[in-house]
């Protein structure tokens, strides 16, 4: 799952904005650990401006759940820039094994607002600015923090896609800097769990949909809390824009589409969904199964090539238990996809194999039980019968 990624690093961005980097910072500094006067009050909300900004979904699977970022302006400087913790760099030794341990860091960044939209204006994906409704000291607060964030030392932070991405660290700039106490109102996303937020943004892509269910395990399926939820961007954006601070002053004072783009978030571009491929793989079993009986053969080179796969996707899914994401350590999937038939291959094809049957089919009996608890990747049950059967029949035919 690439949740909140975005590709910045490209030479516009890494050019970025040092002259208005060097304006930003020194004039916050110069303002640091100072209580406003009445008058300073007035200037600094006429001059600084922090608004909550909205990125839609694109089409690639690291962007088919949108982005997250602020958008700051210190008036007095000249500083108008986009503040963005999604920044990753592909290039890094071992980019997908860290990002699927829970083992990759983001970076914060700052540049030009205007390139932030000319890039997501490219991607043909919309962009919503939230006004925020802060006080001077709010605005103040809110400016030394992200100062302080930008500092080399603090930039770089360990990445989660559930509870520490890039909307998790803009929300809590913003929630974690008011003079009051942040209420959110009711949701209509109330009770969903972490996979079901994560469907509504797979529809048209089912193969993404089947990628994460495969990694999410049992914890992925309980319900979310409002906090939890505000990992998706949208579910922010919604929340801010009926929160309300000590029960009387809203956050949100309206909200503008700077790029005005219609959703697309693409479709799968292999024909096949992952629950017609699951039939197909279970009409090939039935088919060959019933060809063994009528013409008395025997098709270990089958089963041979099932347990071969069987086993090297049971690998991947046998490491996620040492990852650092707590949704994917305890999955029931690994009793179908486990390392275990790896061992099984040689045995077989040497008529040797009638415990190892008896042992697989107790473990895909345990995974269909498990699909009460845990809701599993589409194709996945429809896998497991086709198991069942080939187990069976080889456990027959030994005898």
């Amino acid at each position: 799952m690439y949740l909140c990624a975005v590709k910045c690093e490209k030479p516009l961005f890494r050019i970025a904005f040092l002259a208005l980097t060097l304006l930003f910072v020194s004039g916050l500094e110069c303002r640091a650990h100072k209580e406003p006067s009445p008058e300073a009050k007035a200037r600094i909300d006429s001059t600084l401006s922090v608004s909550f900004i909205t990125c839609g979904p694109g089409a690639e699977a690291y962007s088919l759940y949108g982005h997250t970022a602020l958008h700051f302006i210190d008036r007095t400087n000249g500083t108008d820039v986009a503040v963005n913790w999604g920044i990753f760099d592909f290039n890094k030794p071992n980019f997908v094994g860290r990002f699927v341990f829970g083992l990759t860091d983001y970076l914060m960044g700052i540049y030009p607002f205007e390139a932030f939209l000319r890039e997501y204006e490219a991607e043909g994906r919309w962009v919503k600015e939230q006004q925020l409704n802060l006080t001077p000291e709010e605005k103040l607060s809110i400016a030394e923090a992200i100062w302080e964030n930008y500092r080399p030392e603090n930039r770089e932070y360990r990445y989660n896609y559930f509870y520490d991405n890039c909307t998790t660290r803009a929300r809590d700039m913003i929630a974690d800097h008011l003079s009051g106490k942040l209420n959110y109102q009711q949701s209509a996303n109330e009770g969903l769990s972490f996979r079901d937020l994560v469907h509504q943004y797979c529809r048209q892509h089912p193969w993404a949909r089947f990628g994460n269910d495969m990694l999410l395990g049992l914890q992925a399926d309980r319900p979310t809390t409002t906090r939890e939820r505000q990992f998706l961007p949208s579910e922010t954006m919604n929340d801010f824009d009926r929160a309300v601070v000590d029960g009387n002053r809203r956050l949100v004072t309206g909200t503008t589409t700077l790029v005005d783009i219609p959703e697309n978030p693409g479709e799968s571009s292999f024909p096949l969904s992952p629950r017609a491929c699951g039939l197909l793989l279970l009409g090939i079993v039935v088919v060959l199964t019933i060809w063994e009986f009528i013409a008395r053969k025997d098709f270990r080179w089958f089963d041979a090539l099932l347990m071969l796969l069987c086993g090297l996707s049971g690998i991947v899914l046998f490491t996620m238990l040492f990852s650092q994401h707590p949704t994917v350590r305890l999955n029931l999937q690994l009793l179908l996809l486990n390392p275990l038939p790896l061992f099984f291959i040689w045995p077989m094809l040497k008529g040797k194999c009638r415990w190892q049957y008896t042992m697989w089919i107790i473990l895909i009996c345990c995974f269909i039980v498990g699909s009460f608890w845990q809701t599993y990747a589409e194709g996945m049950m429809t896998v497991a019968y086709s198991l069942f059967i080939r187990n069976t029949k080889r456990l027959k035919s030994e005898k």
